[in-house]
């Protein structure tokens, strides 16, 4: 039985509310996901999380492995517990983690090997090691161990991380043995049109529970994103769960549910916000520049956060500008928060059949 249902399609567009279930109960599509690493949003609590209303979380495998171990968080009952999340946990595999130079020491056909950063010992994460370490983490969706290429290496190293992505998927399916766990491959490819194609027609014929998309968000023009969605759409079809890996920005997230994107997940919006760009409805606003020295109005009038409605403009600039953790925790609220009402909005404007026109609308106040 599929994890999967659609519920509503919009008409003038390839956008569609969802269903998609999991262990820890179901969730309404498209979502957003904060990242959670390390169990832990930066400078936001698990309750918070929820009280925000969103419904799922990612967290890396891999790095849990390091620290605090997989071991300790399955004497809590996985993941949610651990961290008290009541909501579905995402977890990736850490083929991620070969592009962190203080961890990654190379790789063959079988494995990835790391330095184990604390330890200072030598790692090879396996296929099989990857899934038994998720499923020792409970957490509700899986992902495949990959071998991520950059957007714009060679065709050379692109099928050479295509091939390896596809065998380490097909050991991850054949290692899983928690029945209750959602499993999804990672299509790679750059942004090389026919290597992108080959990679999601191999991993199809595996046929997974779901698909993401890896390799994007990493400098690539919103043009070519958008090519290599639409080509994972034509391939995939409609009826498993799309999963575009590491988009967060409102622009980017409104054009892929237009092309037919489920979920994402981003650290956008918590590291904008430590930064001083914040997320409205009128465009990002930057708010250390002067000109909101004295400004007493909240980030945002439209918006009901906790944030906007008990601090200024001029406050937030000032514990900015201070280095103050309390600063970036409004912001973070503040940019979170923004980030799952309009992921509400879009679904409440699909249902409504008005999705293009919403789109469009915040389209003239945002730019990449």
């Amino acid at each position: 039985m599929s994890s999967f249902k659609i519920k509503k399609e919009d008409k003038k567009t390839n956008a569609r509310i969802g269903i998609l279930k999991t262990k820890s109960g179901e969730i309404e599509t498209p979502f957003f996901m904060p990242v959670a690493t390390k169990t832990y949003v930066k400078n936001i609590s698990s309750k918070e999380i929820e009280e925000m209303q969103f419904k799922a979380i990612i967290s890396n495998s891999f790095v849990l492995h390091l620290r605090p171990g997989e071991k300790l968080i399955k004497k809590f009952g996985g993941i949610s517990n651990f961290m008290n999340f009541k909501g579905v946990v995402f977890t990736d595999s850490g083929g991620f983690q070969m592009y962190s130079p203080s961890l990654y020491l190379g790789n063959s056909e079988e494995g990835i090997f790391f330095k184990d950063p604390f330890s200072k010992q030598k790692i090879f994460l396996t296929p099989e090691k990857a899934i038994k370490i998720q499923e020792d983490l409970n957490s509700d969706v899986m992902m495949c161990l990959d071998s991520m290429p950059f957007p714009y290496d060679s065709e050379e190293k692109i099928s050479d991380d295509i091939e390896k992505t596809l065998k380490w998927a097909l050991r991850c399916k054949k290692a899983k043995r928690n029945k209750k766990q959602i499993l999804f491959a990672i299509t790679q490819g750059g942004v090389n049109k026919k290597l992108r194609e080959i990679s999601t027609k191999k991993l199809k014929e595996l046929d997974f529970d779901g698909y993401s998309i890896g390799g994007l968000a990493l400098g690539e023009s919103l043009e070519e994103q958008k090519e290599m969605i639409k080509i994972h759409k034509k391939i995939i079809g409609k009826e498993k769960i799309c999963y575009l890996m590491g988009v967060g920005s409102p622009i980017e997230i409104l054009e892929a549910i237009s092309l037919g994107i489920d979920c994402f997940d981003s650290r956008f919006p918590t590291k904008s916000a430590r930064h001083g760009l914040l997320l409205t409805w009128k465009g990002k606003l930057r708010i250390l520049r002067k000109e909101y020295e004295k400004d007493k109005n909240p980030i945002d009038k439209n918006c009901d956060c906790f944030s906007c409605k008990n601090y200024s403009r001029a406050y937030i600039h000032h514990l900015l500008k201070e280095d103050e953790n309390l600063g970036k925790r409004l912001a973070t609220i503040h940019n979170l928060y923004f980030i799952n009402k309009l992921i509400e909005k879009t679904k409440e404007e699909i249902k409504k059949g008005t999705f293009k026109e919403f789109k469009n609308s915040l389209f003239s106040f945002y730019s990449i």
